[in-house]
């Protein structure tokens, strides 16, 4: 008869072995899983995975001007481990008419959305923007957003690299803004600027690529112009003062809202839209992110 000793190493063990493949199946320690439900490659920032889902299917047009889709359809999908589970957030762009069932899709697979809103005004088509989050397996939430987007004309086919070039002068950009910026498509020169302090969510931070930087972008618009637009992330105190800046630089803001629910402190998402001589809409740019708690320039 077995010892009472040799029993409990035996159930131990048995426990042990039946849960792995579960855990295994529910974090995946590779990108693989996700990435072949989703067809495409992620960027991968520490333990979080970053899926691109440009709509460079939409000819956007804003006073004039073909706004290029990396100014401003950058749709995305971000997973990250919490725990036993995964957690993903996103930012899908959306006509009018694909709103409807992607919510219904979003629900009935057991994920929600904690935004729906604009970015910009008089924009032709003009596109919204709907933010996603779940929490649980992530090859089942990759799987239903997969079919929420399936419902959609969002490209399928993983976008190719990014350019290594851009007409705008870049050096000039980032000594005004005091930050490296990097190359999309289109000559947009993107700039991504983290917050110095943490943005909580169940005590833990929520990593950068989740959508917890200010990001600013730049593109070419002709006479040697460029336009902008992105969204600062603000605290509350942080949007007068920032609201004005941009106003009195003569800069738009096209729309204030939330991105997130239950995240430490509260923030504020502010969009925008500008176009005018380099210096003069970067300048504008800098002058409110100095406002805001951002980490330094370099």
């Amino acid at each position: 008869m077995p010892s009472l000793k040799t029993s409990l190493i035996s159930f131990v063990s048995a426990v042990a072995m039946i849960g792995l493949p579960a855990f295994a199946q529910t974090v995946p320690t590779a990108p693989a899983p996700i990435q072949n439900e989703l067809g495409r490659a992620p960027a991968i920032t520490g333990d979080v995975q970053r899926f691109s889902f440009p709509r460079s299917d939409l000819n956007v047009m804003l006073d004039g001007i073909k706004v290029q889709t990396a100014l401003a359809q950058g749709g995305w999908l971000a997973f990250r481990p919490m725990g036993p589970h995964w957690e993903v957030m996103g930012d899908l762009v959306l006509t009018q008419d694909e709103i409807k069932p992607v919510q219904q899709k979003l629900v009935a697979g057991g994920l929600t959305f904690t935004a729906v809103h604009n970015h910009l005004l008089r924009a032709e088509p003009l596109a919204f923007y709907m933010h996603v989050h779940g929490m649980g397996d992530p090859v089942a939430m990759a799987r239903t957003l997969k079919e929420a987007l399936s419902l959609t004309k969002t490209p399928m086919t993983p976008p190719g690299p990014p350019p290594s070039t851009t007409t705008l002068d870049r050096a000039a950009l980032e000594r005004i803004m005091g930050r490296k910026g990097s190359i999309a498509g289109g000559g947009v020169v993107q700039f991504s600027i983290p917050r110095a302090q943490p943005v909580m969510e169940e005590g833990k931070p929520i990593p950068n690529p989740m959508g917890v930087t200010t990001g600013i972008n730049f593109q070419p618009a002709g006479d040697g112009k460029v336009a902008t637009t992105g969204d600062f992330i603000l605290v509350a105190n942080e949007v007068e003062p920032v609201v004005a800046s941009l106003v009195k630089s003569g800069v738009e803001v096209t729309a204030l809202h939330s991105h997130m629910v239950g995240e430490q402190p509260h923030m504020f998402f502010m969009h925008f839209w500008a176009v005018g001589p380099t210096d003069q809409v970067a300048s504008a740019m800098r002058k409110a992110v100095d406002l805001t708690k951002s980490q330094p320039s370099k």
